[in-house]
């Protein structure tokens, strides 16, 4: 008879699962135990940072990553990173352990007495299965169910009993047979929606196209370029993008619309139409208020979200599979010449008089530095629109941020986004702030000898919080800088090779060269003025 644990592995081969992001604890160890050869165990140092690796893994390769807790605390300290996860629709198998059964009445220690509720809302679904038999099972539908759009992270919690228990011959079928179901996803549009929404397009006098996350998530660039190029609409970026959806160097891209309703509804005056594609409606803060809207606009929205289609506060929507609505859209219109994207000249910016330089001159050095199939992972909040500026991202799977606004996404998910592209240079722009919330990950790139490029970008400061400050009218608020940061006597003590760049071409060349190796993570100090930015 075989065991919950031969099942359980059996049926993470069927699903292609087989890297573990984790940080053991006592009630993980029965699942670990003889780990076969044919897996790969990622240890991170704090459990927001195992998870963070696996958000960063999942969306790099385009598969449903594993993580394995320990317990309530380690849930506990993975919450804010399953919340960005969740905001990043991350495809995600969460694991905790759980007390045995025997002691899970009493709560003894390490028990989890609400294993289901601790990681509520954060989660899709969470889930103790009530006899051992049925884990390999639980498990298969939670791949399931983290893998139907809108993607995002599931819970598992698996009392640490439960491993070694025999199955059945009919109990160990049923979670293979389980694991082998597959499902597809592919919701076509009604013919008279799309046929509708192109004589809306067609009979506008201004429409406009604003992209999304979902585009780049979903596959859809191809059509949602297609359709842009055809129609000859403008784009815009949804704000605070994730990923970047769209040539920034097509000569119909307008930059990224702002974050705030009132200014946003500015930018969007003399349209009369705008077709929103992979994106809530909208991505808003801080709160200004104004109209969503230009007056006299309507609003189509396409998403495969139904509750982001039902909480949009303005427009009409359309739920269906992003790349078929978006091609069938294009077909109604006549094909058009090729766009030739206009040139994208680098712009060096002047260093500031004291040497130290500005967040663009940096920015613009740390991308001509980078190879031209780099995958970008930035965390640099106060410096985005300078860092879009530098690079102009315009090839799919090619940018990732966090879509949850907490920090602790991007040196984590550097190091899982380099695992899960492995063929592809990963360059971690971030802030020196951003870095701290973790910088556990460092020792991970250094462990295993992961590649990634880190680019920290250092201003002794929170330099977002200070321009929220004056947009709040909070100035004087206390915790803004920190001072005494020395990034490159951390990262050395984890075992990464430093540099503390001070010119723009030292900078470049320091890029470069990283970018170019294979032997393991780089950490490039640059320090840099403060620049905050504009709404």
């Amino acid at each position: 008879m075989r065991t919950v644990r031969e099942s359980v592995l059996d049926v993470l081969r069927a699903r292609g699962v087989t890297t573990v992001f984790g940080n053991p604890g006592s009630t993980e160890l029965p699942m670990l135990k003889q780990f076969p050869e044919d897996f790969r165990y990622v240890l991170g140092l704090q459990e927001a940072v195992v998870v963070g690796m696996a958000d960063g893994f999942a969306l790099a390769s385009r598969t449903t990553s594993l993580v394995n807790l320990h317990t309530g605390p380690g849930t506990g300290n993975a919450m804010g990173a399953i919340l960005n996860a969740r905001a990043n629709r991350t495809p995600m198998v969460v694991t905790a352990g759980q007390q045995v059964r025997a002691m899970l009445t009493m709560e003894a220690l390490l028990s989890n007495p609400q294993a289901t509720l601790l990681p509520q809302p954060a989660v899709k679904w969470a889930y103790e299965p009530p006899r051992p038999a049925d884990v390999p099972a639980a498990l298969a539908r939670a791949v399931q169910v983290a893998e139907t759009p809108p993607h995002g992270p599931v819970f598992l919690s698996l009392p640490m009993d439960d491993f070694d228990a025999e199955l059945t011959e009919q109990e160990d079928r049923a979670g293979q047979t389980a694991a082998a179901r597959r499902i597809t996803h592919t919701a076509a549009p009604d013919a008279a929606t799309v046929t509708a929404l192109a004589d809306r397009i067609s009979r506008a006098r201004s429409a406009v196209l604003v992209v999304g996350d979902d585009v780049d998530a979903s596959g859809a660039w191809d059509a949602v370029l297609a359709l842009a190029e055809r129609t000859g609409l403008p784009v815009w970026a949804a704000p605070v993008s994730a990923r970047v959806s769209f040539p920034r160097s097509h000569p119909q891209f307008r930059g990224d619309l702002a974050p705030a309703i009132g200014p946003l509804g500015r930018q969007l005056a003399g349209h009369d139409l705008v077709v929103v594609v992979g994106a809530p409606v909208f991505r808003y803060y801080p709160y200004l208020p104004g109209d969503h809207l230009p007056e006299g606009a309507e609003l189509v929205l396409l998403t495969r979200d139904a509750e982001e289609a039902a909480r949009a506060p303005v427009g009409d929507a359309v739920v269906a599979d992003l790349v078929l609505t978006v091609r069938a859209l294009a077909d109604r219109f006549p094909a058009a010449g090729a766009h030739a994207p206009a040139p994208h000249e680098q712009v060096r910016f002047p260093e500031a008089a004291d040497g130290v330089l500005t967040p663009p001159a940096a920015l613009s050095a740390i991308a001509q530095g980078a190879p031209e199939d780099t995958l970008w992972v930035n965390e640099s909040p106060s410096n985005v629109p300078q860092f879009h500026e530098a690079t102009r991202i315009s090839a799919p799977d090619s940018y990732l941020f966090s879509a949850g606004g907490g920090l602790g996404f991007g040196a984590a998910a550097a190091v899982g986004a380099q695992l899960g592209a492995p063929g592809r240079p990963v360059v971690c722009v971030i802030g020196d702030g951003s870095i701290h919330y973790a910088v556990q990950a460092l020792w991970t790139a250094a462990a295993y000898k992961v590649p990634v490029t880190f680019v920290v970008l250092s201003n002794a400061k929170y330099a977002i919080l200070h321009w929220f400050a004056q947009l709040e009218h909070a100035q004087g608020s206390p915790g803004l800088d920190i001072p005494g940061l020395d990034i490159t006597a951390v990262a050395d003590g984890y075992g990464v090779r430093t540099h503390r760049a001070q010119g723009a071409g030292e900078l470049t060349k320091l890029v470069r060269d990283a970018a170019a190796q294979q032997d393991g993570p780089v950490l490039i100090d640059v320090p840099v003025t403060t620049e905050l930015p504009s709404l």
